[in-house]
């Protein structure tokens, strides 16, 4: 039996896209004393000199900063509280929700956001984002035997988030699912059609690729506060002489924003083939009485 393929996925990238910072800088590396520049200058001589992936030089210069106070999980989870957004985040998910008209719900349509990071998951989990995700999938730390962060656990790198995109795809969301094996377009319940992602640069370039593909939706966006253009220029690059997207957007997710003006419209939009699609599902199964 195909699946109803009811479901709206939006799909988040993290740092400058949620938030105008990485999130490391703004909890992290102010709870244990740790200069940002000299971190990220760290991350940067692994991945040069040494030929690391990007997100494992980070994760690897994370453990040893952190050597003599290693955390636990539940302690990121803590520094998470303090995470901040672009204005209009948290506001965004109840105003989203109220798009759907009746004939949408009466169809089974409904919403579902995701994060997909190559950040810390605990981190995001301890934030005020948690009630209102299904779930987001991120770097983690396994614990040592004292239950302090010992290892990394599951590493996301930049061309490893298209594989979440897939996961959501078929609803396999858990890690002991192979989300290789082979499943119809039919029983996927979230065809990429009912898919939007929103990134801020060169490191969603997968996922815009994946969705642009697979007739997915995409929006780039930028700090509009920034000065020196250089968040703008990202997005620009995406859509102009890249030709990765359609769209981009300043990331301001309040009511009347560039940025929510276009997730209504898309978001409506699905909702409404979806509809279609379900209403014409529904007459085709229908038999004619017999007339004798």
């Amino acid at each position: 039996m195909a699946s109803p393929q009811n479901i709206i996925a939006i799909v988040y990238d993290y740092d400058q896209t949620l938030s105008p910072t990485y999130m490391q800088d703004e909890v992290l590396f102010p709870k244990f004393g740790i200069n940002p520049g000299e971190f990220w200058k760290r991350c940067k001589m692994l991945v040069e000199r040494d030929g690391y992936e990007s997100e494992l030089a980070y994760l690897k210069t994370m453990l040893d900063y952190l050597q003599l106070d290693r955390p636990s999980n539940d302690d990121l989870r803590a520094l998470g509280r303090d995470l901040k957004f672009y204005k209009g985040v948290i506001e965004m998910f109840e105003g989203l929700d109220s798009l759907l008209e009746p004939e949408h719900r009466s169809m089974g349509v409904k919403i579902e956001h995701y994060i997909v990071s190559s950040g810390i998951k605990t981190l995001i989990e301890g934030s005020a984002l948690m009630t209102h995700v299904k779930r987001v999938f991120g770097c983690e730390f396994a614990e040592d035997e004292t239950g302090r962060i010992a290892f990394p656990k599951r590493v996301i790198s930049h061309t490893g988030k298209t594989q979440y995109l897939f996961r959501i795809n078929k609803g396999m969301l858990e890690p002991n699912e192979d989300v290789n094996d082979h499943m119809p377009e039919e029983l996927r319940p979230v065809p990429f059609r009912n898919m939007i992602y929103l990134g801020d640069g060169p490191t969603d370039v997968p996922c815009f690729t994946v969705m642009k593909k697979f007739g997915g939706h995409a929006i780039a966006v930028y700090n509009p506060e920034d000065a020196t253009r250089a968040s703008f220029r990202k997005a620009y690059q995406l859509s102009g002489p890249a030709d990765r997207i359609k769209y981009i957007a300043p990331a301001d997710y309040r009511a009347g924003s560039h940025l929510r003006l276009l997730l209504e419209e898309m978001i409506v939009d699905i909702a409404d083939n979806i509809v279609e699609r379900r209403r014409r599902e529904i007459n085709e199964a229908k038999v004619s009485a017999p007339t004798h």
